[in-house]
């Protein structure tokens, strides 16, 4: 199969979401720019176009989608929000969207059970990049988009990234530019505890807990057996095909003989310890000199894309601190670093 690829400039994305809507209509998957990262998309009502996404991604049945809205209004559609939530959600989607928050409520019959992977919930966010949201739009049916990537690789934040992992698979990629913020859509289930609403955080992201925290009380995840509640709670995640080890501390990180590294540094400073304790066959920094987390959520799997291209043997990782942000960063390190070394999927 060809992959075509259409611009979508700041000036005219319209055209270039007509030709994605043309794809969608006729039950293909389509690539589609997003402002978190790039997104594999099918029409969510379409059960045959949604088995598509899961063919090209070889990701398995058990891991539900997110599904894309193209404006606040077609919440109702997907998700029936219980009258004692009503409240909570119609302040978070004033406050968060269109942005990167995905809540998790109960599902719609509407929603096909491929696409929440047989649970009663529904993961669903409204995307702040024009052509996702122009699309669902124009469209007139909620999209189902996961990454578009491998299963289990690292997220694509470019239309190039797209096709050195799906050309060939599928027929039509969105180039709508880098993603804005780099690492994927904050997750949260919206719940009940003790009579009162709350937050579960199913996977940290650009909307940090710190934010939610002043609409209600932010809980660790529920329990989820052996079935992810959401997108991207299953470990090894993210990872590139090189190894990637992350330690506490840099003197936790001994060489092998022989092995070539490479070094994801946060700001590619010694006093933080790492640069001076090897000979880096390639050394690439997320945010040089400043170390700001927002600047590392951009830039994450870019270099991690261009560390595991380089064909060294493994990839050390500077730790990143968990506060705001950053513990949506060490959450894509410490899955990716679980993940990584095999061969895809």
């Amino acid at each position: 199969m060809e992959t075509l690829v259409e611009i979508a400039d700041f000036e005219d994305w319209r055209t270039a979401v007509d030709a994605a809507v043309k794809v969608l209509r006729a039950g293909e998957v389509v690539a589609l720019p997003t402002e978190t990262v790039y997104g594999l998309a099918a029409d969510a009502f379409n059960e045959e176009a949604v088995a598509k996404i899961f063919e090209v991604k070889e990701r398995p049945s058990f891991d539900p989608l997110i599904v894309h809205l193209g404006q606040k209004r077609d919440l109702k559609k997907v998700a029936a929000v219980p009258e004692e939530l009503a409240d909570l959600v119609k302040k978070l989607i004033s406050e968060f969207w269109p942005g990167p928050l995905t809540l998790v409520l109960p599902k719609t019959d509407a929603v096909p059970d491929i696409v929440t992977s047989g649970l009663p919930t529904v993961a669903v966010r409204m995307s702040k990049h024009e052509v996702m949201r122009g699309a669902a739009k124009e469209l007139g049916n909620p999209i189902a988009a996961p990454s578009a990537n491998i299963f289990g690789r690292i997220s694509p934040t470019s239309a190039s990234a797209v096709m050195s992992e799906l050309g060939g698979r599928i027929p039509l990629i969105v180039d709508g530019g880098a993603c804005a913020d780099g690492l994927e859509s904050t997750i949260v289930a919206v719940g009940m505890d003790g009579g009162k609403p709350v937050l579960w955080m199913l996977r940290p992201g650009p909307v940090t807990r710190e934010d939610l925290r002043k609409f209600a009380r932010v809980a660790k995840p529920k329990s989820s057996g052996d079935q992810p509640e959401a997108p991207g709670r299953m470990e090894g995640h993210y990872a590139p095909r090189t190894p990637l080890l992350l330690f506490d501390k840099p003197e936790d990180f001994v060489p092998e003989e022989g092995k070539s590294y490479a070094l994801l540094s946060l700001r590619g400073e010694e006093k933080d310890g790492y640069v001076g304790k090897h000979e880096w066959a390639v050394t690439e920094v997320m945010s040089p000199g400043s170390g700001k987390v927002s600047e590392v959520g951009v830039r994450l799997f870019h270099l991690l894309r261009k560390l595991d291209e380089s064909g060294v043997d493994a990839i050390v990782a500077e730790p990143v601190g968990k506060a705001r942000l950053g513990a949506a960063v060490m959450d894509r390190l410490q899955k990716a670093a679980a993940g990584s070394g095999s061969a895809g999927g």
